[in-house]
């Protein structure tokens, strides 16, 4: 793969938005310039019989059974509240 050039590395960093000197352009460029050629080598594999997935191990969402159980008691959860009114919440008005 083409070595990334600086400008190539700036004009990136342009579009995420980085402010990037000439120095670092340069050392950019040379890091992913390496990680380029490491990720080259990947072609190099033969993967004609080799199934795509998402993940390197079999894995299956486990679910566990929706079950409703019983929540705190109204009163226990009350002695938290600052202000209450009837049983309810009281927040400040937003409107």
């Amino acid at each position: 793969m083409a070595k990334l050039t600086k400008e190539e590395v700036k004009h990136v960093a342009n579009l995420a938005r980085l402010a990037i000197t000439e120095e670092e352009a340069e050392k950019f460029a040379e890091q992913l310039g390496k990680i380029t050629d490491f990720a080259e080598q990947l072609n190099e594999l033969d993967t004609a019989n080799v199934e795509p997935t998402t993940h390197v191990l079999p894995l299956v969402n486990v679910m566990r059974e929706d079950v409703a159980v019983k929540g705190l008691d109204r009163e226990v959860m009350m002695l938290n509240v600052k202000e209450q009114e009837d049983g309810q919440v009281k927040v400040p008005a937003i409107m």
